[in-house]
């Protein structure tokens, strides 16, 4: 027995005790005659003490052979600190070393293994198994752990079945580029890793099984952006016999229940808008309702005087910015260069000022009097005190970049409280989008996505109108879920195939598995899948996922520890009849 207590165990009264403990040695401090030794391991820090009086000098002097994150055994009694430490649980007690085994030594870390470290991001992924003795990301991958346990215990309550979906499968197209695997038994042939199981769970539903859960790897070969991964984890649920409003019930269980277990946070109200209503107020489909800041229109109070720039837009919106009157002209000019930025890319903005005394001070006050400006405070539901930042250009253009800005003040204004949770449901979503470079649609979220019934009949005349019996899952601006009612007859299915541009022969060659399934008494079924990396990120009060992922890649896709990807040599290359042209 290496231990008989974890470092972050014993406590006063288990002072005369005779113990064993293991772990890495964390510091030292060596006053000549006595060393005083930190010995940690996953579940805290004991104080241990080489003292020559009471032990030995030989004890004392191997003590300090003693280098930073050497793996030691010691054998020792509990007793009391004469100086306690009350940031640790352990910190009324110490260990009188009498027996000392250095199990392993360690070169030098290259940087240091604390909370507050010296390392920086890319260093640390190098030595990510180091970095994963640090508090901050040991406790981040326990968090998840905690999160995937009590998300198996929901769903198994709840009469799902978890399901493993092979890893190896078909390239179909889905949105990303597929990562592919050639196959040496299959000349010239390749599997593909998925970017969801989304055709093995309709499978299952027409296997009979009715609730599916998998908390499963995904993989989508895409330029890494908004801190993305090309591995990620999803919570991949599937129901047999349901209607919208049935998944939309059990997964606002499922968030309600995580939120309870793992914050303590008790939800009563998840809002649902609309697609349309999310970009028209918020500029996004995920916006985050933690703060105000809706988008005002203004067209019809800013567009009849003689002012270009909104005369000759599609689009003049604004939004108030609660305080923001208190901002200096320096502050607004520095905040107008920021959207100027080519990430945002506003070429400029008008502001107003609502004063306390109800007047108004405006950056286009020579186009426009006080009675115009009320109107816009009033469009824009801004108070004395407040700040009217206004865009104008192109609909879309313009409702990202006001967005942009949206998000950006509120993180000034410290009004994205990470203890705080404003879920909610976007619904509506267009089945289609068209795309300029191929000059035809696509489906918004995926093939197998079923259209609103009521708008069927667009499909011909108008495809872009049509609704998709689509939804998804905000938490605090972050989409962390996504699903629909899927399509589950053959007709339907192939009319859908017809209007994304497949021919019957390439639907047949994609997905004639599916198609067939589907003749053979496919139930109506529906799911949702949570992306269980940005869900855990955000319970955690983060935004980036990659602080509770235990390997990831960097924003190039490598792993850096591993150095992956990597060359393969030509016997490999041979016996998978593959042939480079670099």
């Amino acid at each position: 027995m290496y231990r008989t207590h974890s470092n972050g165990e014993l406590r006063i009264e288990n002072v005369g005790q005779e113990v064993t403990l293991a772990g890495w040695v964390q510091k030292t401090r060596d006053k000549g005659f006595m060393i005083w030794v930190d010995l940690r391991d996953r579940y805290g820090i004991t104080q241990l003490i080489f003292d020559a009086d009471r032990t030995s000098k030989k004890m004392v002097e191997e003590a300090k052979t003693l280098g930073r994150e050497f793996v030691i055994q010691v054998k020792g009694e509990v007793i009391e600190r004469v100086s306690k430490n009350s940031n640790i649980p352990t910190g009324e007690i110490e260990i009188l070393v009498k027996e000392l085994t250095i199990l392993n030594k360690s070169l030098v870390p290259p940087f240091t293994i604390e909370d507050e470290t010296d390392g920086g991001d890319e260093l640390r992924m190098k030595y990510r198994y180091l970095d994963i003795r640090r508090n901050p990301v040991k406790n981040n991958l326990i968090f998840r752990s905690k999160v995937a346990i009590e998300t198996r215990k929901y769903l198994s309550n709840q009469g799902f079945i978890e399901v493993e979906t092979p890893v190896l499968i078909k390239s179909t197209p889905e949105g990303a580029r597929d990562f592919v695997v050639p196959s040496r038994m299959n000349e010239g042939q390749f599997y593909a890793l998925p970017q969801s199981p989304q055709t093995f769970k309709q499978l299952l539903m027409v296997g009979g099984l009715d609730k599916y859960f998998q908390i499963v790897k995904c993989f989508r070969d895409e330029d890494l952006r908004a801190d993305r991964q090309p591995e990620f984890t999803q919570i991949d649920c599937e129901m047999a016999f349901v209607e919208q409003e049935d998944i939309l019930n059990t997964f606002e269980g499922l968030t309600r229940y995580l939120l309870k277990e793992i914050n303590g946070v008790e939800i009563d109200k998840f809002p649902r808008i609309t697609y349309e209503y999310a970009m028209k107020t918020y500029g996004n489909d995920k916006p985050d309702i933690r703060f105000d800041m809706k988008f005002g229109e203004l067209n019809d109070v800013a567009q009849h005087k003689d002012f270009g720039v909104f005369n000759n837009a599609e689009l003049v919106v604004g939004i108030a910015v609660p305080g923001g009157n208190a901002y200096t002209r320096k502050e607004i000019d520095n905040l107008i260069e920021w959207i100027k930025r080519p990430q945002v890319g506003a070429l400029g903005m008008v502001y107003v000022r609502c004063n306390e005394d109800g007047s108004f001070k405006s950056s286009v006050d020579k186009f426009y009097t006080e009675e115009d400006l009320a109107k816009w405070a009033e469009k824009t539901n801004a108070k004395a005190g407040d700040l009217i930042c206004i865009l104008s250009g192109n609909t879309d253009k313009v409702r990202t970049q006001l967005s942009i800005l949206r998000m950006e003040l509120a993180t000034r204004l410290g009004l994205r409280k990470p203890n705080e949770f404003a879920p909610l449901w976007v619904l509506d979503f267009p089945l289609l989008e068209w795309d300029e470079e191929s000059k035809r649609y696509h489906a918004m979220h995926h093939p197998f996505t079923s259209p609103k019934p009521e708008d069927m009949h667009l499909l011909d005349t108008d495809p872009g109108k049509v609704r998709a019996n689509a939804y998804d899952m905000v938490l605090n601006g972050n989409e962390i879920g996504g699903g629909s009612i899927r399509i589950h007859d053959k007709k339907t299915q192939a009319l859908m195939f017809d209007h994304l541009g497949f021919t019957p022969e390439q639907a047949k060659e994609q997905f004639g598995f599916l198609m067939n399934a589907f003749e053979y008494g496919a139930p109506p079924h529906g799911g949702l899948a949570f992306g269980l990396d940005r869900l855990v990120a955000i319970l955690g009060g983060q935004e980036t996922i990659r602080d509770f992922i235990a390997f990831p890649k960097n924003n190039s896709g490598r792993d850096v520890m591993i150095d992956a990807p990597s060359k393969i040599d030509d016997a490999q290359l041979k016996e998978l009849c593959l042939k480079l042209d670099l």
